[in-house]
């Protein structure tokens, strides 16, 4: 399966690549509430003046019931300073509006941010909101918005954008709830984003939305509701997406969903395409992972395109060993698809998308455990069938290294930076840097 994965994908990987010893970094220890972060999931965004953004799952300054003694999750910055250490501010404290027994602000941010030109950030919330929601006390989650001071000094602007489960049909959230996944945005500033549940079906399989801004505010529009093909747990359009989406170079969106994807049962997942069109958007499985899972199963990563058009992805399980699997899909060579399987030993269950560097001609990303010290590794895999561990998380006595990593972002100059959701000094979690 790895042969044929990296040398059908020679045109864009290069083969006869040398590795050298990546160099690993932790560049801040997350001391949990109520002064830091704990337990970050997301991936990183990085703006002009190297400065990192991200959010944390738990941790920060709430003292609400709901969060004690936990907190309710942050979004931080971590700059560099000239001597090569960082510096880390909270810049925002989820839940530190609170009221009736709600996180009228958000609660919980599972997914990294979303930078604008302007250096406004844009995330959502796993819960929270001023909607009560059936399947937790929690809240359905919310879309946000964090905005930098108009002076030096001065503090971030929270703002809510949507809140979730405003509409309900089929005793469901019609317009969607519990969104853990990242946004993306077009040209004219509209956000996309995925919720994990919700929907206009009984499934409750969730939805694919975009947020439109107009002069009266945001307005939210379902794009597509998951399992509205089938019947009972059969979905054979997907089922729970739990990463976000990505525009092609033809304005599809893209992504994958953890479930669905069989006629028969709930299934394994699938990877679509929504289509927009005079009436709306189409969407249509271009793979799913199906029994024996040669290919992997559960996929909750994003999609990552080459400059061929191929799509690239991780499933969390399934290939070779059990351990995941990195999938190619050629959709110019009919659909064909190549798998490279994790052994355990290489890392398991990748949860994050996979990062193409077009100018090294590699693919960098992490996988949640496995490897020497089971806290998860960083990999790279170049043609032909060539992969090494960049890193083994919680190599490190008591983990201070961190362990369960997320996804990958690189600099200009090709750095790699991540965050783990468990380890470090405090064990909630690191930001880390690899120099390959």
């Amino acid at each position: 399966m790895k042969n044929a994965f990296l040398c059908a994908a020679v045109v864009v990987l290069s083969c006869g690549f040398v590795f050298g010893q990546a160099q690993y970094k932790v560049l801040w220890s997350f001391a949990g509430a109520p002064n830091d972060g704990n337990a970050p999931e997301g991936s990183l965004v990085l703006d002009r003046a190297g400065n990192l953004y991200g959010t944390s799952f738990t941790g920060g300054s709430s003292t609400a019931s709901l969060c004690f003694p936990y907190g309710c999750g942050t979004v931080f910055e971590l700059s560099p300073n000239q001597d090569g250490t960082w510096t880390e501010v909270v810049l925002y404290s989820f839940c530190t509006n609170y009221s009736n027994s709600q996180c009228l602000d958000g609660a919980l941010p599972q997914a990294g941010l979303l930078l604008d030109p302007k250096g406004n950030l844009y995330g959502t919330t796993t819960n929270g909101g001023d909607q009560p929601c059936e399947h937790t006390s929690l809240g359905c989650g919310i879309v946000f918005k964090i905005s930098p001071p108009s002076a030096l000094g001065g503090t971030w602007t929270e703002r809510v954008l949507y809140n979730f489960c405003l509409t309900k049909a089929n005793n469901n959230c019609s317009d969607g709830s519990l969104p853990v996944s990242q946004l993306t945005s077009d040209a004219s500033g509209n956000l996309y984003g995925t919720t994990s549940t919700g929907g206009t079906n009984v499934s409750n399989a969730g939805t694919v939305f975009e947020l439109s801004r107009g002069v009266k505010g945001w307005t939210e529009t379902v794009l597509y509701s998951f399992c509205s093909l089938g019947q009972g747990d059969a979905c054979p359009d997907g089922s729970s997406p739990l990463a976000g989406v990505t525009f092609d170079n033809s304005g599809n969106l893209n992504g994958t969903t953890k479930l669905g994807g069989s006629q028969k049962s709930q299934g394994n997942g699938t990877v679509y395409k929504l289509s927009p069109g005079a009436n709306g958007w189409t969407e249509a499985v271009v793979f799913s992972f199906e029994y024996p899972f040669g290919h992997g199963r559960g996929p909750a990563g994003t999609v990552t395109f080459d400059a061929l058009g191929d799509l690239f992805s991780t499933a969390s399980g399934g290939g070779q060993s059990g351990a995941g699997t990195v999938i190619r899909l050629s959709p110019k060579g009919g659909g064909k698809v190549r798998t490279f399987s994790f052994n355990l030993q290489d890392g398991n269950m990748p949860m994050a998308g996979v990062l193409i560097d077009f100018s090294n001609a590699a693919i960098y990303g992490t996988t949640f455990a496995g490897g020497t010290a089971q806290g998860g590794t960083a990999f790279k895999i170049v043609a032909p069938a060539q992969e090494s561990v960049l890193y083994n998380f919680c190599s490190q006595q008591g983990c201070t290294d961190g362990a369960g990593p997320s996804a990958l972002i690189a600099d200009k100059s090709g750095n790699l930076y991540g965050t783990t959701k468990v380890g470090g000094a405090d064990n909630a979690g690191v930001v880390f840097e690899i120099t390959p």
